[in-house]
């Protein structure tokens, strides 16, 4: 298994900036997804969905407050 390490938003918008990772806001509510939402950011249930097609190699990073 993967080590689950802690970043900075700015290395997390780094990642973003150049699409070499997902974000992914890990409430299960879709109420709270809507009120802590970031921008680019996907539910989680979006996430399980499509969980088979994503690209092995891409880096996740859930967030929540």
């Amino acid at each position: 298994m993967t080590e689950v390490a802690r970043i900075t938003p700015e290395e997390t918008r780094q990642k973003l900036e150049s699409d070499s990772a997902l974000l992914v806001c890990a409430y299960n509510d879709e109420d709270m997804f809507r009120q802590m939402q970031l921008e680019g950011a996907i539910s989680l249930n979006e996430f399980r969905s499509r969980l088979p097609s994503l690209e092995k190699d891409r880096e996740i990073i859930f967030y929540c407050d």
